[in-house]
């Protein structure tokens, strides 16, 4: 998988549906809080970090990559 952008919006509602903080996505994840933070501000990842926040969240990566 190459490069993907998660959609911000899609992950910020993701995050308080499951009362989340950024740092507990990172530990969640495995992936750290300065990765957490570019994803959230719109800048892209690679496909198995966006895989692994996902994961953290309960949903697939489809649900959460911009459209």
């Amino acid at each position: 998988m190459g490069g993907i952008r998660i959609d911000r919006i899609k992950l910020v509602t993701e995050l308080k549906k499951h009362n989340m903080t950024q740092k507990k996505l990172a530990e969640l994840s495995g992936t750290s809080r300065v990765t957490i933070n570019y994803v959230c501000s719109g800048k892209s990842c690679t496909g198995e970090v966006g895989q692994k926040i996902a994961e953290a969240l309960g949903v697939d990566v489809t649900e959460i990559i911009e459209d």
